[in-house]
């Protein structure tokens, strides 16, 4: 006979270890932190040890005791089950949430256009976009899956490649000589928009780079337009403020659009900077977060830089 009558302490324990604080816990439950900590000590009791020790790591966090983190991949799979048969007595027709967290640039220039294909595929499931260019922790259920631009180490996590990237040169239409074609010497003499968005390892190009590889006889003067925001580089050279160098997944519609125009594009420079599909581990075992990652997975090649 199955003993369910601690089933709170142990959406308690589990959520307090995810999160590393009854405060944390409290929020996903919807209790206030001492309730939290009661149904944690109640567990305490029965088992006759502390299921956690504090640590102090720039903040003070709960950490579960060896015991517990033995236990807690079993108890965590049991409460999904749990999820889901509550899920299946409901029936097909019960509508589901996924939050999908990714950045403004390529929320507006690649995920939108092709959010009602997945709509149509899935009726029941909402997407809401927690659209941000700051990392969250998908490790901690802040979103429960992410589309990410980088190397694909990210810890707690796991990561699915989609496509790769390279780096090109754009600008307006309205831009272009009328009477030459563009080279690199002609880049030269424009206003140069320069990203300045941290890309560690990524080996993005500066405007030095790039021209030179592009044979430009002198380099770029210290001028232009500086921007630490890769979704602003964007507006700027859609608003014709000079010429860019931009992520080509980034700028795809802008592209087919004619908005913008791809510059050289003899000149290629792909970067060790990829996207992935990001998700926790635990937020894959969701039917609706399966459903959109496999989604976007079939997305990603109509997608190709080549």
């Amino acid at each position: 006979m199955r003993n369910l009558t601690r089933l709170k302490s142990l959406q308690a324990l589990e959520a307090s270890a995810r999160h590393g604080s009854f405060v944390g816990a409290s929020t996903e439950l919807d209790v206030t932190p001492p309730a939290v900590g009661q149904l944690v000590r109640s567990l305490e009791d029965w088992v006759g040890y502390p299921l956690f020790r504090r640590t102090r790591s720039g903040a003070e966090r709960l950490m579960p005791v060896d015991e517990a983190k033995e236990a807690l991949e079993d108890i965590s799979q049991g409460l999904d089950l749990l999820e889901s048969g509550l899920r299946k007595l409901r029936g097909r027709k019960a509508r589901t949430v996924v939050v999908v967290t990714a950045s403004q640039a390529l929320v507006a220039n690649w995920l939108l256009g092709r959010l009602d294909d997945f709509t149509t595929k899935h009726p029941n499931i909402d997407v809401r976009l927690d659209v941000s260019d700051r990392v969250i922790d998908l490790a901690q259920g802040d979103a429960d899956i992410g589309i990410r631009c980088g190397l694909g180490n990210w810890k707690g996590v796991k990561s699915t490649f989609l496509m790769g990237e390279e780096i090109i040169a754009v600008c307006h239409q309205r831009l272009l000589p009328i009477d030459r074609d563009v080279t690199a010497g002609w880049i030269v003499g424009q206003t140069l928009v320069h990203d300045g968005t941290s890309h560690p390892g990524g080996d993005f190009p500066s405007w030095a780079d790039w021209l030179a590889r592009a044979g430009a006889n002198q380099p770029p003067d210290d001028g232009g337009l500086k921007i630490n925001s890769t979704a602003a580089v964007i507006n700027a050279a859609v608003a014709a403020r000079g010429v860019a160098l931009v992520r080509k997944a980034l700028v795809a519609q802008e592209l087919e659009s004619g908005r913008l125009v791809h510059l050289m594009p003899q000149v290629r420079w792909p970067v060790k900077w990829a996207y992935y599909a990001v998700a926790a581990p635990k937020a894959l075992r969701r039917y609706e977060v399966t459903a959109f990652h496999d989604w976007l997975c079939d997305q990603a090649p109509s997608s190709s830089l080549e």
